[in-house]
């Protein structure tokens, strides 16, 4: 049959819509609509409520539990991935750069720069993460050896 919506939301369903007028957030408004819905009593079972707001189950059923561990702020807080850059020693970051820049001793390619940080540094750090690191901040950029030797140049960044 299904599970019914038997919560008890304390904030006013005028409090509600008027937080879900005023915040721009996708996801935040759909928690809002959620918990106005609920309130109203519009849905006798959780999973016709899901299904209304474009959500699974499980997701409304992650909301209310958030809701009734946490209330209503948490529900209006995204805690989304966060900034993480990768790399966080700044003495990594100074050799890094001083590697890509030198002229006699350059990296020859992103898998030899994850095998120097780890050798040189003893930071293992993954191929995506060091290659994305390496392009945000050196504007480094793939290439190929055998086909490109300009492309190699940029890469050591010789002047």
């Amino acid at each position: 049959m299904g599970i019914t919506s038997k919560i008890e939301i304390e904030e006013r369903v005028e409090t509600l819509e008027k937080t879900f007028k005023t915040n721009t957030s996708f996801k935040v408004r759909q928690r809002i609509q959620s918990l106005i819905l609920l309130k109203k009593d519009k849905f006798k079972r959780q999973a016709d409520l899901a299904e209304f707001i474009g959500v699974g189950h499980s997701t409304l059923k992650t909301w209310i539990k958030q809701y009734k561990k946490f209330g209503f702020d948490s529900l209006t807080t995204l805690q989304s991935g966060g900034n993480y850059k990768g790399v966080k020693s700044e003495r990594l970051h100074k050799a890094l750069e001083a590697k890509v820049n030198d002229s006699k001793d350059p990296l020859l390619g992103y898998w030899h720069a994850v095998y120097w940080a780890k050798e040189h540094h003893g930071q293992d750090i993954k191929y995506q993460t060091l290659r994305a690191y390496l392009i945000r901040h050196f504007k480094t950029k793939k290439i190929t050896l055998k086909k490109d030797q300009q492309a190699l140049e940029v890469f050591k960044k010789t002047p």
